[in-house]
């Protein structure tokens, strides 16, 4: 697929100088804000708002209209409640049109939800701890943050600029195309998409990411003739199901591994009969020893970098599950996940421009992230249709377990970052060159 924007040149198309007025007022203004800003993660994380607490999730999504109405931007909120999930916000700023589109993502849900023991916000040292404090609440924190550094520069007047903040990030709703069709346009009308999920760090060192693997999930069935053990491997009965399921697994685990792809076993059973809930979240099987288990089920994922590996490697995977043993069948079947987000030519080309604000705001620069050390997110939705880049939100620990918590100090550092490149990008005009994948 194309994408619609090209870099190629790009650092020439830079209009703002390191250090302009415009900028300086973006760290002045970030600075002074660092008590409003934390405040507002507190507030955020204060109110629950796991996948499930569609109230608690509108909650916060009138919180995020509160801080982007006064900016300027058309807050809308799309009811999301025919996928069993709240909504989400779509936030639209319309500048002069000239420059390019930028969309910035982040969610408003986070995995903790009310019966969780989690709760709560305090600080130790120089890091906030509650739940969602980094996934996602301190990305919400440094999106508004960095708009209203622009708003005080002035370089937020001409910004075309959307907001995407999903409700359901953490347990998608259903069915998927529903879910995130809003998110898909908005990537259609952006020529970069910016994604706040929490910045990579290692060692004390910022990393970006310009690519995340894809994700979805696959279900194995297999059946055998049951019967006495007495008569297992023989031309009667076969090997039976969980010989058949234990065969496709091993050879998975054998003829599979290569660079940048995994594919877990989350959960298994055997036995006659065996099956999965309806949730398809607990497998549970019985039987006795002597005798040959008729039926044997498996739940897993399969993460992959880009397009043509996933392809690839799903043709291998129901080619070994499709060579059965005496006696045996197994089918697999694939459920809908997450698109891949693989490295691009144009995305490196972003981390290089972010790279130019870092040295220009005399900050680390940042190296490409590993994408197989990151999980899945939102950004995959559009990174075929734009420019794409996650990881800008804030430094955090300990995500998706009790004792979740977030560096302060990198609030104020990420969103002086992001101010900076946001309204350099918005002042460049629109390319129409196409660049490929």
């Amino acid at each position: 697929m194309l994408i619609r924007v090209a870099f190629a040149g790009l650092a020439l198309l830079l209009a703002t100088a390191a250090n302009s007025a415009p900028e300086q007022t973006m760290r002045a203004t970030v600075g002074a804000e660092t008590a409003r800003n934390e405040a507002l993660l507190e507030r955020l994380v204060k109110q629950n708002s796991g996948t499930l607490n569609l109230a608690g999730v509108a909650t916060v999504g009138a919180m995020m209209r509160a801080e982007l109405t006064p900016l300027g931007f058309d807050v809308k909120w799309i009811d999301m409640r025919a996928t069993g999930r709240a909504g989400h916000i779509v936030a639209t700023h319309i500048g002069n049109g000239r420059g390019k589109r930028i969309l910035l993502i982040g969610h408003l849900d986070t995995v903790f939800e009310p019966s969780s023991p989690f709760i709560g916000f305090r600080r130790e040292g120089g890091r906030a701890i509650g739940p969602g404090v980094g996934d996602d609440k301190g990305g919400l924190v440094v999106i508004v943050a960095a708009l209203r550094a622009m708003q005080a520069a002035g370089t937020l007047r001409d910004a075309d600029i959307k907001v995407v903040l999903t409700g359901d990030e953490e347990r998608s709703g259903t069915p998927q195309d529903a879910a995130r069709s809003d998110l898909i346009a908005a990537g259609k009308w952006a020529d970069v998409a910016l994604e706040y999920e929490n910045v990579a760090t290692e060692d004390g060192a910022d990393y970006a990411t310009i690519a995340r693997r894809g994700s979805l999930t696959w279900d194995i069935v297999a059946k055998g003739r049951t019967g006495h053990s007495s008569a297992v491997f023989g031309a009667e009965l076969g090997y039976g199901a969980i010989y058949e399921l234990a065969r496709i697994l091993d050879t998975f685990r054998r003829e599979l591994p290569e660079q940048n792809l995994t594919y877990n076993v989350g959960v298994m059973a055997g036995g006659t009969p065996a099956a999965f809930d309806t949730a398809g979240f607990i497998a549970t099987g019985t039987g006795k020893p002597n005798i040959v288990a008729s039926d044997a089920v498996a739940r897993g994922d399969l993460r992959a970098l880009t397009p043509e590996q996933e392809a690839r490697i799903r043709g291998r995977m129901e080619d070994i599950v499709a060579h059965h043993l005496s006696g045996t069948t197994a089918t697999i079947a694939f459920s809908e996940g997450y698109p891949t987000m693989p490295p691009t030519i144009a995305n490196r080309a972003l981390l290089a421009e972010l790279n130019r604000v870092n040295r220009d705001l005399a900050l680390p620069e940042m190296p490409e992230y590993d994408p197989a050390k990151r999980g899945a997110a939102d950004s995959s939705f559009v990174a075929a249709d734009a420019v794409t880049m996650g990881g800008m939100g804030a430094s955090t620990g300990n995500a998706h377990a009790d004792g979740e918590w977030v560096d302060l100090a990198s609030l104020p550092r990420q969103a002086l970052r992001s101010a900076v490149l946001i309204s350099r990008l918005a002042a460049q005009p629109r390319g129409d060159q196409p660049l490929k994948r």
